[in-house]
């Protein structure tokens, strides 16, 4: 698993692009038969670094390396030729005489590959592979995968971008053992901005890293890895990340001079690496960087000074960056300047931003994680679930089509559990982009396993009662909506720029994350955000497939492993959805005051006689009717709120009765107790294959699990001992409660 990649002394493995030979030689040979030449139709560096992958992973998985054969662009759809099949890759266009053959054979009209062959061979599979568009319709990111006539495989992209996504996407086929006769697979990405956000500083520390230092900054260096950089670009863009954002959102006065003329050559290497891959780099940026940054004295929005700096400062970024995706900003949040200083709206200094990346087509991506970081624990009316959704539900419709305004999943901060944010149903004439968290800050840092897919699939396929889903909001669709509900940006002003971003856990770690297993939220985040209908547990196979073993057994272990592992961390965590219950700063481990008397607005209002907050409309904090009307009827009253966020939206008595019969203070201690008991039995199963795994990978997880089992234990014994203490109510079990 410790492989080819190497930057400078540092040694690191390959994730899931690791191509170990096939061990069955049935499989192996017929795969040959198919790979053993290579025709790239077209040039450009997506198209060289398809080719540059094609060559290295059938050089692993196979043995030999494909032979390179050439033809001239108009021969481009006779496939193999005489010297037999071929894989061919290029342009849907370059081949459109074959393409509406294809479409012909397969239905007899313009469109339809049938939705059979290879439907199962991959978990993204799904509604892109039901028929074969013509080809203007792909888009510059789609694909199509084709199995031609005499046995070649045909990996066509809209535009160069899809040609590189369907080379890995052949190659994904190849790890996993799909059969690759009688491909016909079409694949078109669910979300335009497919983004990942890192927390890095410039003196090489991550913020919320808990896998090593920062990939692209080294002691204020930054791009010193060319060749880990490079490696962290294909396993990026291998699941189909199209926009990165390189810098903390906390961005320091170090980060701030990256906008600097001196620093631009240095973060246009990076850029230059990113491009081959298809991949926009992104800078967080300082709102008040007109002051600290260009001497001026204020940092006023609708100062023309100010946006005159902010225009010559863009243009010259732009100049130096070909292709730069645009700039992310954190304003007036935890301490973070921003447009109310001057008594402004985020839609001004949104829109300021906006105006001064227009011309380049840049893009904003605006974080709407604004709350009172300062509030009053005593006041029980002041709610920080309600902030993001005061603040910005006012201005829907009031940005510019070039501003993406980034949402948390839930109304607080990335907890193990919290209900959808309203904000991002509510919003219909704003772009939007939900925002996840693939670092485990508040879910086990990369020291406890927790397979955050199954979550994530909970945000997305959430709806609040007019079929309307997160995933379709998010991807600016109708969904269940009538028309006349639909906001202007649906399908004017450019079209769509939304989708999905999330918080990077990826660090200098010679496994990338830490974590050997967290690997496959990395993994798993990015296939998502091309797919958002496919499972969690197909997404999982593939990743151990590719990352892991070929061996069915281990697999099945393992899968099992991460789809329990969300349910085991939060049974022995904060229980009923009332989250926080760590410590303070770090947010590592437990401690159920931690936060309880903190101007964080982070409170569970545990006393002798019950627990939970009150954001009900009828005597709470009003935060349950920012809901869409069916969904604010559900979490208003105890007995329709789901009992898994039940402490969220209401306070209630220990000995009020759950579905299952029990008190909630049982259910707090039960859980606990089985939530240790299969922690442990995640190092048993584990312990179990211990010796089909390779080595390196069995020593490293093993340590992080025992260390969970053992954590896990912790978290028990300090939660039921709390309860047990505050409420003096009993285990019904007699159990040790201390």
């Amino acid at each position: 698993m410790m492989d080819a990649g190497r930057a400078g002394n540092e040694a690191y493995e390959q994730a899931w692009l690791d191509y170990r030979r096939i061990e069955d030689e049935a499989l192996r040979e017929s795969y040959a038969a198919v790979c053993g030449r290579l025709l790239i139709a077209g040039e450009g560096a997506e198209l060289a670094a398809a080719r540059s992958e094609l060559r290295r992973a059938i050089a692993g998985l196979l043995g030999s390396e494909p032979v390179d054969v050439s033809a001239a662009p108009a021969d481009a759809g006779g496939g193999g030729g005489p010297g037999g099949p071929a894989i061919v890759v290029g342009l849907a266009d370059r081949v459109r005489e074959s393409w509406h053959e294809w479409a012909a054979e397969a239905a007899g009209v313009e469109a339809g590959l049938d939705a059979g062959a290879g439907a199962g061979a991959g978990a993204g599979a799904g509604a892109g592979a039901a028929e074969m568009p013509g080809f203007e319709t792909l888009g510059d990111e789609g694909y199509a995968i084709r199995t031609g006539a005499d046995g070649s495989v045909y990996l066509l992209g809209g535009g160069a971008k899809g040609a590189l996504y369907a080379a890995f996407g052949f190659i994904r086929l190849l790890q996993t053992g799909a059969e690759i006769r009688g491909l016909r697979i079409v694949e078109r990405p669910a979300y335009p901005l497919r983004m990942i956000d890192h927390w890095d500083n410039a003196d090489g520390s991550v913020e919320r890293g808990y896998a090593g230092g920062s990939l692209f900054f080294d002691g204020g260096r930054l791009g010193e890895r060319a060749e880990r950089i490079t490696d962290y670009a294909r396993l990026t863009a291998s699941v189909g990340i199209n926009a990165v954002a390189i810098n903390n959102v906390n961005v320091h006065a170090e980060e701030t001079r990256l906008l600097a003329p001196e620093r631009l050559s240095d973060v246009a290497r990076v850029a230059d690496v990113f491009r081959e891959y298809g991949i926009a780099l992104y800078l967080s940026v300082n709102f008040a960087a007109p002051i600290e940054l260009g001497g001026l004295g204020t940092a006023d929005p609708l100062d023309p000074a100010v946006a005159a700096w902010w225009r010559e400062t863009t243009a010259e970024v732009c100049r130096v960056i070909p292709g730069f995706g645009g700039f992310v900003v954190k304003a007036d949040s935890e301490h973070r300047p921003g447009p109310f200083t001057y008594g402004r709206d985020h839609a001004d200094g949104a829109n300021m931003l906006a105006d001064a990346l227009a011309p380049h087509d840049g893009t904003v991506i605006w974080r709407c994680f604004v709350y009172d970081c300062k509030q009053d624990w005593r006041d029980r009316r002041t709610d920080r679930a309600r902030a993001a959704y005061d603040h910005f539900m006012p201005l829907d419709g009031a940005f510019r089509d070039n501003v993406v305004l980034q949402i948390k999943h839930g109304p607080m901060d990335f907890q193990v559990r919290e209900p959808v944010s309203p904000l991002l149903l509510g919003l219909r004439r704003t772009q939007i982009a939900l925002e996840l968290q693939i670092t485990q800050e508040y879910t086990g840092q990369q020291r406890h396993l927790c397979y955050l897919l199954p979550m994530w699939k909970e945000v997305l396929d959430f709806e609040a009662g007019d079929g309307r889903t997160v995933a379709d909001a998010a991807g600016g669709r109708k969904g269940g909506a009538s028309a006349d509900e639909q906001g202007a940006a649906e399908n004017e002003g450019g079209g769509w720029r939304g989708g999905l971003a999330a918080v990077s856990n990826v660090g200098t770690d010679a496994n990338w994350t830490g974590h050997l297993l967290a690997q496959a939220n990395w993994y798993g985040y990015g296939r998502l955000a091309w797919d958002p209908s496919a499972s969690a547990e197909a997404i999982g196979r593939e990743w151990i497939r590719m990352a892991l073993t070929s061996d069915a057994s281990v697999e099945e272990t393992v899968i099992r492993m991460l789809m329990d592992s969300h349910a085991i961390y939060e049974s022995y965590t904060a229980p009923l959805g009332v989250g926080w219950m760590v410590n303070p700063n770090h947010h590592y481990g437990p401690n159920v005051d931690g936060y309880e008397y903190s101007p964080w607005g982070t409170y569970h209002y545990a006393d002798r006689d019950g627990i939970g907050v009150d954001r009900t409309v009828a005597t709470g904090t009003g935060y349950a009717g920012q809901y869409p009307p069916a969904a604010a009827a559900m979490y208003e009253l105890p007995h329709a709120c789901p009992e898994e966020l039940l402490l969220f939206f209401h306070h209630v008595p220990y000995d009020t009765p759950l579905k299952s019969g029990k008190t909630v203070i049982q259910h707090i201690y039960d859980t606990r107790f089985e939530g240790a008991e299969r922690a442990a039995g995640l190092l048993a199963a584990w312990d179990h294959i211990a010796n089909r795994l390779p080595a390196r990978a069995y020593v490293e997880v093993r340590e992080r699990l025992a260390h969970q089992a053992e954590h896990a234990r912790e978290w028990r014994d300090q939660l039921n001992t709390y309860f047990y203490r505050k409420s003096g109510m009993a285990d019904a079990h007699g159990r040790t409660i201390y």
